[in-house]
């Protein structure tokens, strides 16, 4: 396999991500589906792996999780069909889109863009690559997050609004996509808050998991 893509991590130039993909979420929200992807982005400085902790932004007073699959992409494409998108799939990553709520809430209310409370440092840990064949059938697996070891996430991909072909063909409409970039897909329903102290436990059927701690920034 390229080690391009596979060690995303250090090769990949981008991370973006799509938000209001599960219908459980926004009939959970109140909320219509949207017509189209909305999409945010986060930096690769945001990146940590198991080992590292999952640090509250300086000021946040409430940090929520978000399990999501994410998609490796494998070589570089631009405005491709969804017809075409699998062929520049590479494969995938369980990862946490951390999001500081009340910046998250703050943005909105004033119209101010999402960096902040997206992209700030340890705000998306990840697992380590899982290929193609370990998910055979990406539109139909199971995505489940625990804190402190009581499930609040527990959802499957068949439940998105737009299906990863689909994702992959909008966004190289408007971005060119290079070898070992990320598309985070949307959480699943039950998103909620964690605090300084808790353990996060989360995982892809059971393909693969992983655990991260939550601790104050110092």
């Amino acid at each position: 396999m390229s080690e391009t893509y596979t060690n995303f991590k250090e090769n990949g130039k981008k991370i973006i991500a799509v938000c209001r993909n599960y219908r459980g979420l926004t009939a959970a929200q109140g909320i219509p589906n949207p017509e189209k992807p909305i999409l945010f982005m986060k930096p690769t400085s945001a990146y940590i792996s198991e080992g590292q902790n999952i640090k509250i932004p300086v000021g946040c007073k409430l940090l929520y999780h978000e399990v999501e699959l994410g998609i490796v992409i494998r070589k570089r494409c631009k405005k491709i069909s969804p017809s075409e998108a699998d062929d520049f799939i590479g494969g995938f990553l369980l990862a946490l889109d951390m999001t500081a709520k009340d910046f998250h809430i703050e943005a909105k209310e004033k119209s101010r863009p999402w960096f902040l409370c997206k992209g700030f440092d340890t705000s998306c840990p990840v697992s380590n690559f899982v290929s193609k064949d370990q998910i055979p059938d990406y539109s139909d697996v199971g995505l489940w997050l625990k804190v402190d070891g009581v499930m609040k996430q527990d959802s499957s991909t068949s439940d998105m609004i737009f299906s990863i072909p689909k994702i992959i063909s909008y966004v190289s409409e408007y971005f060119t996509l290079e070898s070992g970039d990320v598309i985070l897909t949307g959480t699943p329903a039950g998103s909620g808050p964690v605090y300084a102290g808790q353990s996060i436990e989360c995982g892809i059927a059971d393909i693969v998991s992983m655990k991260f701690s939550v601790v104050d920034t110092i």
